[in-house]
């Protein structure tokens, strides 16, 4: 058996029957998530965002200066200029004066404007480099009139890969589990909101445990384990509409969804046989194919980038280890060697970075192994971190840990150095889930 230390998210790596029993311990509800940033990068760049012109009537619903300044400051590389100390706010090329923002230190500068049209909004936008005193990049987004905050994180979404090189995920979604051990204790809630914690929207409610949310590849959809019928039963539900479809069900565990990269299935962990295994059900043919077959324990999967294997977690060399299996051959390759306990394995989209759960000195971090060199690194020193869920562009991992004995999620840069947690106003929160891009 695989030996794990009492939590939701290591209990559900074993059994049902024993997650259920704790989960019915740990009652749910949360409001909106609160970004705390609690490090950053050494010597982050200097940046200015100058608030957005605009000339309506009727104030905005949104500050989309702010938005992006907050984007930018939360990946930890940049160091944004406060307002009060601008000498001017320009929002067009013709009003930038270099010198001005040279004698601020500053070393890029983001003017704009807001303009409404018939649908909506339209946010225009511009990045200037005030060493070389030029215009690095600029353009144009239009949305509905709900949509302004989405626009924002548009265009910081441009401006973080102008400057990084690397694509912006600030557009992008959190699925996470809400829990409230003081109100409502019965109720369960399954939540969705911006990856900056901004517009919490619950997805589903339930007076059983909700646990394991996984997003579809084009992000309108969340496959989940609801108990809600007292036994564990995996659901596809569509975000937008509301409508859910149930998985058939089997006896025992029933767990662990995770979507192929083409979207067109589904791998599972059923103990349907008697013991827990991977399973793969084509979504369109419902046909469930069995992956593993061995006496130990296998959960947890995730798919490669390519479809082509899945990473699952097992106990049959002992201890808990990731492993993964080509799907073609059948054939299984252990990853992880270093210490005793790894666990909850997957994949940044280039393939190269393994993001999991590892235990050192009885305590349970988040940590990356560089698949290419063979190293393995910690990213965090809290004592019970789980549920990793890396950004669609490998930059960061979202997870949930303990802080001053509660249950909150926090994010850290996969190189370490950038951290920030995201605790909601009320309540504790797990099982993190970040999203795809967002077309």
């Amino acid at each position: 058996m695989i030996s794990i230390k009492p939590s939701i998210q290591l209990i559900q790596r074993l059994l049902a029957a024993v997650l259920l029993s704790t989960l019915l311990a740990t009652p749910v509800w949360a409001s909106e998530l609160v970004i705390e940033i609690t490090q950053g990068v050494d010597n982050p760049v200097p940046i200015a965002v100058v608030p957005f012109h605009w000339s309506g009537e009727k104030a905005l619903p949104q500050d989309v200066a702010q938005i992006i300044d907050a984007d930018l400051e939360r990946s930890g590389q940049f160091k944004a200029l406060k307002r009060s100390l601008m000498l001017s706010f320009p929002y067009q090329a013709d009003d930038v004066y270099y010198r001005d923002w040279s004698y601020l230190a500053t070393e890029y500068l983001i003017v704009g404007k807001v303009l409404a049209n018939e649908t909506g909004f339209q946010v225009d936008y511009e990045l200037f480099d005030v060493q070389r005193q030029l215009s690095i990049i600029n353009g144009r987004f239009n949305g509905g009139r709900r949509d302004l905050r989405a626009l924002a994180h548009s265009v910081s979404d441009v401006i973080y890969e102008a400057l990084t090189g690397l694509k912006g995920a600030y557009r992008t979604r959190i699925a996470y589990v809400a829990a409230d051990k003081k109100v409502n204790p019965s109720y369960y809630k399954l939540l969705v909101a911006d990856a900056d914690g901004y517009g919490a929207k619950e997805i589903l409610k339930s007076n059983q445990p909700i646990m394991s949310p996984a997003w579809s590849r084009d992000a309108k959809k969340l496959a989940y384990v609801s108990f809600e019928t007292n036994r564990p039963a995996i659901y596809i539900q569509d975000i937008s509409s509301g409508k859910r479809e149930r998985i058939k069900s089997f006896r025992g565990i029933n767990g662990a969804p995770a979507w192929s990269p083409d979207g067109s299935k589904l791998a599972l962990v059923l103990s349907k046989d008697g013991n827990a295994e991977i399973y793969v059900l084509d979504l369109v043919s419902k046909r469930l194919t069995r992956v593993t077959k061995h006496y130990g324990i296998d959960t947890e999967p995730a798919w490669s980038v390519d479809g082509e294997r899945i990473l699952f977690t097992s106990d049959r060399g002992g201890k808990p280890q990731i492993y993964q299996i080509t799907l073609a051959s059948g054939w299984v390759e252990r990853l992880t060697f270093e210490g005793d306990y790894n666990a909850r394995g997957s994949l940044t989209q280039d393939g190269r970075f393994l993001i999991l759960v590892s235990r050192q000195n009885s305590q349970f971090h988040i940590a990356v192994q560089d698949l290419q060199r063979g190293t393995m690194s910690l990213l965090t020193k809290t004592s019970l971190d789980e549920s990793p869920s890396v950004a669609p562009n490998g930059s960061m991992v979202i997870y949930s840990t303990q802080d001053a004995g509660r249950d909150i999620l926090a994010a850290v840069s996969i190189d370490g150095k950038v951290k920030f947690k995201l605790p909601a106003n009320e309540g504790v929160v797990r099982e993190p889930a970040w999203s795809p891009y967002i077309d």
